[in-house]
């Protein structure tokens, strides 16, 4: 398989993404750009000179989706992850992209504006949109593929049989949804980490890289379930999360200690769990577990590519900080300012983290059954049939 989407590739994969109505007339990838705080790297700008390709690619077959236009649409990152959207934004002229934000060129358009304009959305960022987008979706009725990271190395995901790999999402769906608890054993070293997530009050969402409906947003390329653990917003029923929680950052795996859904101390000692604990005293937020997530990509041969975007999708993820974007109640006003929102994965496969193992995952349901979802870092339920 070659390292590039070819036109008619490209087209194809908008209509399975998407597939396009009439009332879809306009299309926009959105890309951010580096400035004075946030300096440029190959890989983003790779990746910027791609989203060039594809939008220009997709101008000249608009006719094919049915599309009136399809534009190029730039914006000064926002620092972080899952940050808000800046107020205003670029549509380019067709000319060399600008080297940073400094050299945008052109009559600023707010994003609420281009939300009502452009019914069909890609943002092959290198700061991830999903959950601004998700939240403005909803708000504007658009749908939107987000693509934090996405790099030539994932091209292949592209090319997946989505409709087993939505199938296998619907399962697990349907499993989280009438689970009321996860219990977790993690292997770390010579020591055994238990930890419970609460999982009550709450729905699960199968993420199969499909968005055909209006307010659907979502990562592409995709392939997981996710739920957020309740985070104890109901008066008089706190929070069930509990134990201990090992990642393993670098080198070093940090433990943390987690109390109704949150990281709330780290136990160890090192200069990762250090940085760690300075990060939950001065950020709390950042310390609510915002997503349990059951990424099914590894059985089609995938491997790590160092970015989320794919990597996520390969095992068991659970994710700290911005949860609202899920279904959760954690969003940008609990944190200090908007630079410091974030919601990120910690994914439990050995080629992310080699020193830690998920050695159980055990659902309890709601009519009392236990359900072994993995084991020895493995999922062990029948996803297919």
């Amino acid at each position: 398989m070659t390292e590039r989407l070819g036109a008619s590739e490209l087209v194809a994969l908008v209509r399975r993404v998407f597939s396009p109505t009439p009332e879809d007339r306009r299309l926009a990838i959105l890309i951010d750009l580096p400035d004075g705080e946030v300096p440029d790297r190959p890989e983003w700008r790779a990746r910027r000179e791609l989203a060039r390709e594809w939008a220009a690619t997709l101008a000249d077959h608009a006719q094919d989706l049915g599309l009136e236009a399809v534009d190029l649409v730039l914006y000064r990152n926002v620092h972080a992850n899952n940050a808000d959207l800046p107020a205003t934004a670029v549509v380019h002229d067709g000319g060399p992209l600008p080297a940073d934000a400094a050299g945008m060129a052109g009559t600023p358009v707010r994003f609420d504006e281009l939300f009502r304009t452009y019914r069909i959305l890609i943002a092959p960022t290198e700061f991830s949109a999903t959950a601004p987008l998700k939240m403005a979706a909803r708000a504007h009725g658009f749908r939107a593929a987000t693509m934090p990271g996405f790099s030539v190395s994932m091209i292949p995901a592209l090319r997946l049989d989505y409709g087993v790999i939505g199938r296998r999402c619907d399962r697990f769906k349907k499993l989280l949804d009438d689970a009321v608890r996860c219990d977790l054993v993690f292997a770390a070293a010579d020591r055994r980490h238990e930890l419970t997530l609460d999982l009550r009050h709450r729905t699960a969402t199968a993420s199969g890289g499909v968005f055909p409906s209006p307010g659907m947003a979502g990562n592409l390329p995709s392939g997981e379930t996710y739920i957020v653990p309740y985070e104890g917003e109901r008066a008089g029923d706190p929070s069930g999360s509990a134990g201990e929680l090992p990642v393993q950052l670098g080198d070093e795996v940090v433990v943390y200690r987690v109390a109704g859904n949150r990281a709330v101390e780290v136990l160890t000692r090192g200069p990762a769990s250090e940085a760690e604990a300075r990060r939950l005293a001065e950020e709390p937020a950042y310390g609510n577990l915002a997503e349990l997530g059951l990424g099914v990509l590894a059985d089609f041969g995938l491997q790590p590519t160092g970015e989320l975007l794919l990597d996520e999708k390969l095992g068991l993820h659970i994710a700290f900080g911005r949860s609202e974007h899920f279904g959760g109640q954690v969003g940008p006003r609990q944190f200090s300012r908007p630079d410091r929102v974030v919601h990120i994965d910690r994914v439990y496969t050995d080629s992310i983290q080699p020193r830690v193992r998920v050695a159980a995952a055990v659902l309890a349901m709601s009519d009392g059954r236990k359900v072994e979802l993995m084991r020895d870092g493995r999922y062990v339920v029948a996803l297919d049939g």
